[in-house]
């Protein structure tokens, strides 16, 4: 508690200084600052493979920017507008601009409804960072090369490696069956792409509030380095963030946001970004 208390005073004294960077809404009505992608309506027994009609004909994915969908619709709710993401078709909302530097917050809760494939999991969405290259190069065939910010239930602030990426995280090395467990006090350890740890890491701990209720998540993101916040929770330290193409080791420091829609009802609110100058002086101290 006396951690979480101090964290929540520098959060505080972080969002008061450096004010020369103001903070940037990304949420109005139309969803000006987006673009948005649909893929699939991806069902049970998904392989990896093209999705095909039932005369056995490849399915070309909905595309960027079509009308008459409604996965991502912002209503006013107590005199707020919010984004609703009803989850049935695969997709995302992708910023149309590139980010370097910035400190991401927005607030978060899950809805009542889920489609298959995920009917029987847990909700899932998430936030993927440094966005590069075309729109469904991954597994599911729906989103950018990425590194992913994990939104899902019991599991916020989790990563994923998407596509090629790779990225060093502060973690306990996992053991038999069991997947590496992010902790701020253990050394970094290689993940994703070419690495012997597969592209996938556990959260340090649970802080997602109750069902119904909000949950703040922030992202900080300087020159390859990112924290994964939660509630005012640190949850992931990450460095050396970078991606394989063609053999080689690329930095993957800039690039677009993505928000996923992923089978699963979720809303947001509050999209803010600020661009920064320099690692704030307090989450710094996790990279020495």
């Amino acid at each position: 508690m006396k951690n979480s208390i101090l964290l929540l005073f520098f959060t505080v004294i972080l969002l008061s200084c450096n004010t020369s960077n103001e903070w940037e809404s990304l949420m109005d009505k139309d969803l000006s600052k987006w673009d948005r992608y649909l893929s699939y309506k991806h069902q049970l027994g998904y392989d990896g493979q093209q999705p095909k009609d039932a005369d056995g004909n490849l399915i070309e994915p909905i595309g960027l920017n079509k009308e008459g969908y409604n996965v991502f619709t912002v209503t006013e709710q107590d005199r707020e507008d919010v984004l609703k993401i009803s989850g049935e078709i695969y997709g995302c909302l992708i910023t149309k601009k590139e980010y370097h530097n910035y400190h991401l917050r927005l607030k978060m809760k899950w809805g009542d409804k889920k489609f298959d494939p995920r009917k029987n999991l847990l909700k899932d969405s998430g936030i993927l960072y440094h966005s590069i290259g075309p729109l469904g190069a991954e597994y599911w065939r729906t989103w950018m090369l990425s590194q992913e910010f994990q939104i899902m239930e019991g599991h916020l602030g989790d990563y994923w490696s998407q596509v090629t990426s790779a990225i060093d995280i502060r973690a306990y090395l996992p053991e038999y069956i069991m997947n590496p467990v992010a902790d701020a006090s253990q050394p970094f350890l290689p993940m994703g792409q070419d690495e012997d740890i597969q592209g996938f890491c556990l959260r340090s701990g649970n802080y997602e509030k109750a069902p119904g209720e909000w949950n703040l998540l922030e992202l900080i993101c300087y020159d390859g380095n990112s924290i994964h916040m939660v509630n005012g929770e640190v949850v992931m330290v990450l460095r050396n963030s970078r991606y394989i193409k063609d053999g080689e080791t690329l930095p993957l420091d800039k690039g677009k946001i993505q928000l996923q829609s992923e089978a699963a009802e979720v809303f947001y609110k509050e999209i803010e970004i600020r661009e920064l100058d320099e690692m704030p002086e307090y989450f710094a101290q996790y990279f020495n």
